[in-house]
């Protein structure tokens, strides 16, 4: 499924929050297929470090999605635009809303209006499980959600729907893809936003006992990192995504508590974990239907969750 260097030899893309987690894997692996490269990131939650292995491949131009001239100007110097630039914690959208909703809804509405005026091949949006709410099976498909739970959610959802909207309206080529619970290398571990698996995973390098919201029976599918960068190349790709939404996972649930005994045996670290209350805004249970991104877009998803667990605790004990 890995896509040819052909592909996007030559290509400009634009990687809004390429300096993030997923953004800077996603740059790394254009780097390696020859694409000329322009990442834009206000550095609020992107590091630098994370690009540094491709920086002779990259332009970095520390500014703000929402700047409608720098939007503008930079769209129109490329030919695909990765937009995963976000406010992206549901917790932290619990305690001030306005802050995610101007950041996410606003923020894809200035390149949507953008590439109404350029010749852009695609936007690829990273939208998120999220969106989902309280949808009662605990498989999503990607045409039935629930009500937003947050207003993380709330601006996913917002931001998706503007994309759809605007390649109905405007024949804007935009895709939004579902992101589920992503993991991975060089994802950070600080701050009390931080993802369950790096906070796990350093906890229990550091012999402390991790912290389990609730009963632990609430399910996930934990998606490795390099899988999602196959979609978004295979987004970027298919003419047939356009104007789509897709599920980015692997189809397999994982309670938390089977997540903490996975991380103990690889981290070879046993601690009884501290159980605290549920948050708000939590989703009980999260799991992607990916028939259609399979069917439509040939993807696979290629690391297995244990595998990629093995690979993450691997780069957190060196970093160590």
């Amino acid at each position: 499924m890995r896509l040819e260097h052909t592909t996007f030899r030559g290509r400009r893309c634009l990687i809004t929050g390429g300096a993030g987690f997923i953004g800077s894997a996603l740059a790394r692996r254009l780097a390696a297929l020859n694409c000329e490269l322009i990442i834009l990131d206000n550095l609020s939650t992107g590091k630098i470090d994370n690009l540094r292995s491709v920086a002779s491949s990259l332009r970095v131009i520390e500014g703000d999605v929402r700047d409608e001239k720098l939007a503008e100007r930079l769209v129109a110097e490329v030919d695909y635009v990765f937009h995963l630039a976000a406010i992206p914690s549901v917790p932290r959208s619990v305690e001030n809303p306005q802050a995610t909703l101007e950041t996410n809804v606003k923020g894809t509405l200035t390149l949507l209006e953008a590439a109404k005026k350029t010749k852009v091949k695609r936007i690829i949006f990273a939208s998120s499980s999220s969106v989902y709410g309280n949808d009662p099976a605990p498989a999503k498909v990607e045409d039935r959600v629930g009500e937003p739970l947050s207003p993380y959610a709330v601006s996913k959802r917002a931001a998706e729907s503007l994309g759809i909207c605007f390649t109905k309206l405007f024949e804007v080529p935009f895709v939004s893809l579902r992101f589920f619970n992503v993991f991975g290398p060089r994802q950070d571990p600080m701050g009390q936003y931080a993802a369950v698996i790096p906070l796990f995973i350093t906890k229990m390098l550091a012999e402390k006992s991790p912290v389990i919201h609730g009963d632990g029976e609430q399910t996930r599918d934990f998606t490795f990192v390099e899988n999602v960068v196959d979609a978004n190349l295979l987004a970027a790709t298919h003419d047939q995504a356009i104007g789509e939404i897709f599920n980015v996972g692997c189809g397999n649930g994982t309670t938390i508590n089977e997540l903490y005994q996975i991380l103990s045996r690889l981290a070879e670290r046993e601690m009884v974990p501290r159980r605290i209350a549920s948050r708000q805004g939590d989703v009980r249970h999260s799991i992607a239907q990916i028939q259609k991104i399979v069917e439509r877009l040939g993807y696979s998803p290629q690391v297995s969750v244990e595998d990629g667990l093995r690979q993450t605790v691997a780069w957190f004990k060196e970093q160590r």
